[in-house]
């Protein structure tokens, strides 16, 4: 039986194990030889990163035309409107080229940890939460996205990939999972603390 590690990636880590420059790496945080990143996160994102050392596990967990759905909390600044919410829902076009539609709706805010350092406060400029769900992962896709519509994002916080949930680990947390080899995101494989 192979095992994947889930870690609760905190602030200004990397999504991989060697520092670079003033940024520190995932080795900050947890040692595991022969292990690689599924899908990454800006350092100034958080949330659920998943290891394996199964590259057919990876391709499964990463590769947009496996469909497997990330889910994302995200502050944004201001309040969105319903046009800007399905601009979000029916794709946008990047510079890098369309998005696939993403699933959205506004939250209210979700059970994370005080961040370190805090987002940037305005007195006159309220903030948002939303839950985003998207099957790709460009480069900053999520940021590159609220901001085409508006509303830049504050704070991103990734809580579930597939069938996989960041549960009630805390930044720096992980947690080792054991996975069966005929391992597919169809399984429901529910993780949680």
């Amino acid at each position: 039986m192979d095992s994947l590690i889930l870690v609760n990636k905190p602030m200004n880590v990397l999504s991989q194990f060697s520092a670079e420059g003033q940024k520190v790496g995932l080795s900050s945080v947890l040692s595991a030889p022969g292990y690689r990143v599924a899908g990454r996160l800006d350092s100034d994102s958080e949330g659920l990163l998943i290891l394996t050392s199964d590259g057919r596990i990876q391709a499964r967990l990463t590769q947009p035309k496996k469909q497997v759905w990330k889910q994302y909390w995200v502050q944004v600044e201001g309040l969105p409107e319903s046009h800007a919410l399905e601009r979000l829902r029916r794709g946008l076009l990047l510079k890098d080229g369309p998005t696939l539609p993403a699933r959205v709706e506004i939250i209210s805010p979700p059970p994370v940890w005080d961040r370190s350092p805090p987002i940037r406060y305005r007195a006159n400029i309220p903030t948002t939460w939303l839950n985003i769900q998207i099957q790709e992962g460009r480069n900053r896709q999520i940021r590159r996205m609220t901001a085409c519509v508006g509303h830049p994002t504050l704070r991103l916080v990734r809580h579930r990939v597939g069938d996989f949930e960041l549960g009630l680990l805390q930044p720096g947390e992980y947690r080792v999972v054991e996975v069966p080899r005929e391992f597919t995101l169809k399984s429901r494989v529910r993780i949680t603390s």
